[in-house]
């Protein structure tokens, strides 16, 4: 038998043992599923937090900021930013996986469904740089935008919803984009509370197989994959939004 046949053999022995073997992929694809759901929620939960936070803290610094509080509003507002500013302070100052281990095995100790404590944990990571994100494109508004639409009658809310937020997102997207993506390979940390998404099992099959190259390398082609076809339709949508401006 020539070596390209031995090596070709070697090859196909390691593939079946690493994927077919008690339907080894299977658990890929369940660990896969995992990482998508965490994403998923954690995602839509950081947009939320952060837009929230970055809402107080352009509001505090438009209007407040360097002045004296006139009425009881403006120390609510105050206040407010005061806890914003305490809350990243903290999460982006503390390693996500630590945080991650404070929610699941402290905050959510009686819960027994550890994606609940991951989508919290990173949900509240996420959130964090999301608000520093929209706070930034917020800002980048002209102040004539928002005595605009004061001028049309609306109120703080409704200029912020109806004018500023709209603006402020075409200019965020690409950073907001980078922000999902990393969220994405942040959740890779996830089997410290053993959670059995695609990073914690493609180690599994390692530790079981004594093969690192097929279930390691399928992991990192299944990140990336995830993360170009994001970036794609990331581009899409950028293009369709600065086309919408002519």
């Amino acid at each position: 038998m020539s070596f390209f046949e031995n090596y070709f053999n070697e090859i196909k022995d390691s593939f079946i043992k690493n994927f077919i073997t008690q339907d080894r992929w299977k658990q890929l694809l369940n660990g896969l599923g995992v990482t998508l759901e965490i994403t998923v929620f954690a995602a839509i939960l950081g947009i939320v937090i952060g837009f929230i936070i970055a809402a107080v803290r352009s509001t505090y610094d438009r209007n407040l900021s360097g002045k004296k509080c006139r009425n009881f509003g403006d120390y609510i507002l105050k206040i407010l930013n005061a806890i914003c500013n305490v809350y990243l302070t903290v999460i982006r100052g503390t390693p996500v996986v630590i945080q991650l281990m404070i929610i699941n095995f402290i905050v959510l100790s009686s819960v027994r469904n550890g994606i609940y404590a991951a989508i919290l944990a990173f949900g509240i990571n996420s959130g964090a740089y999301v608000a520093e994100i929209v706070r930034s494109g917020i800002m980048s508004i002209d102040k004539g935008q928002f005595e605009a639409g004061r001028s049309l009658g609306l109120n703080y809310l409704q200029t912020m919803w109806h004018i500023v937020f709209p603006q402020a997102f075409k200019n965020i997207l690409p950073a907001l984009g980078n922000e999902f993506i990393v969220l994405i390979k942040e959740t890779s940390v996830a089997g410290y509370v053993a959670l059995k998404d695609i990073t914690y099992v493609g180690n599994l099959i390692r530790s079981r197989t004594y093969e690192a190259f097929f279930p390691l390398i399928t992991v990192a082609i299944i990140y990336l994959a995830i993360v170009m076809l994001l970036s794609h339709f990331l581009k899409k949508l950028e293009r369709r939004l600065r086309n919408s401006d002519h």
